[in-house]
């Protein structure tokens, strides 16, 4: 549990005794731990050296992660060829990791990013993860979040409500549950996919009732005994699946539906004592994606136990050692945020290591943000559920409001699929 004073780099030199321990039982997991360790030790140790020298080593490098968005947002390097089928996530990921350091792409730009998505979208409704490609939950999200990043009235415009729903119904199952396409495979990341992209388009009750009936109760069939989310029913509990999880449940209003208290416990068991970020899994090394996908679950847990016998009065993970392990281990110094020490920067972790910081800083109140390091570092507020900033929720629930029935949106969707 942290407070609300100032925060402060910790000890590394004590912290050092809470390395792993594999009490002379050597195994693979052990040994990749100890090395993972290791690597964030050099950079700990680095900080200790440098701190009194040089004063931009407690800062983000925002500079060189705007200009590195900026870079691959106008050409995407060879590498990422093999991403054919997730450019609307591509997109997503720069758009929400500008959105947080401030940083905001000239009109035409953002003009010519609709335009694209637009190409994007299937005839059968929803996106498809590039143009002329089959329409998938996945990339349907990322296309919606990134219009409504966006929020112009073309980006609104380019979401097609009424074949979205159509969509939405042709790979929800009878049990309520959700295939991430048509014919394809069944697991959690597809019902919240489906969830945040009606309630962010404002798909009316009615038929918010019928596309998620019985969806929480098989959401909340994704539960283990561990107390996360598994992506199906009887699958290990994992990260991003718990985060999709209970935020679906969150959505929905219906968090109820599973073993809050459990599910609590186990998330905060994901931060690393020694390295200060969190791990994605049970015996698994700690990666910087999961400050969002584990450091959001937390928050939202919380909020959703308001009223029993737990508060947002105070954040329940050390938001000191997350922005440490984010500041210190992270940055690339050339622009972009990695997964740990040694691995080569990339959009996702960017995105969702910034998300996580930003969740670190403002879990507890937007007004008094808890940011580590110099006042530089202070990123914009993220929606937990959402992961696209508060005032873009907020203005696309309103456009979507207002014109549910412009251009005969929303006259024809059914039910029969």
């Amino acid at each position: 549990m942290w407070s609300s004073d100032e925060l402060i780099f910790r000890n590394f030199t004590e912290l050092k005794n809470l390395k792993f321990d594999d009490e002379k039982v050597s195994t693979t997991t052990s040994r990749e731990q100890q090395k993972t360790e290791d690597s964030v030790e050099k950079c700990y140790d680095r900080f200790e050296q440098t701190q009194f020298l040089n004063p931009r080593v407690t800062q983000l490098n925002r500079i060189q992660h705007q200009q590195y968005l900026d870079l691959m947002l106008r050409n995407l390097p060879s590498n990422y060829e093999c991403l054919d089928s997730s450019r609307p996530w591509c997109i997503y990921w720069i758009l929400q990791s500008a959105q947080l350091l401030s940083f905001t792409f000239d009109e035409q730009t953002l003009d010519s990013v609709v335009q694209f998505l637009i190409k994007c979208r299937a005839p059968t409704g929803g996106f498809g993860g590039g143009p002329g490609q089959y329409a998938h939950l996945a990339p349907t999200y990322a296309a919606v979040n990134s219009l409504c990043i966006i929020g112009t009235q073309s980006a609104y415009r380019a979401i097609d409500r009424d074949s979205l729903i159509q969509f939405l119904f042709s790979v929800r199952d009878a049990d309520g549950s959700y295939r991430l396409h048509v014919d394809g495979e069944t697991d959690v990341r597809g019902a919240y996919c489906a969830i945040s992209c009606a309630k962010l388009t404002n798909v009316p009750e009615p038929v918010l009732k019928e596309l998620f009936a019985g969806t929480a109760d098989w959401i909340a069939s994704c539960q283990t005994y561990e107390g996360g989310f598994g992506g199906a029913p009887d699958l290990e509990a994992h990260g991003g699946y718990t985060f999709c999880g209970i935020a679906s449940l969150a959505l929905l209003n219906q968090a109820n539906r599973c073993d809050k208290k459990a599910l609590l416990q186990w998330t905060l068991r994901r931060q690393m004592s020694y390295e200060g970020g969190f791990q994605g899994r049970t015996n698994k090394l700690v990666d910087g994606c999961y400050s969002f996908w584990v450091g959001a679950t937390i928050p939202i847990t919380q909020a959703t136990l308001v009223g029993s016998d737990k508060s947002m009065d105070q954040t329940l993970f050390d938001v000191e050692a997350l922005q440490e392990y984010i500041l210190l281990c992270c940055q690339k110094a050339n622009g972009g945020l990695i997964d740990k020490p040694g691995k080569p920067q990339d959009l996702y972790h960017t995105c969702y290591t910034l998300s996580g910081v930003s969740i670190a800083q403002h879990s507890e109140s937007a007004m008094h943000p808890q940011v580590l390091g110099d006042i530089i570092n202070e990123l914009l507020p993220t929606h937990p559920l959402f992961n696209i900033p508060p005032k873009s929720v907020a203005a696309a629930l309103s456009y979507f409001a207002n014109n549910s029935n412009k251009d005969g949106n929303d006259s024809t969707w059914r039910t029969e699929n």
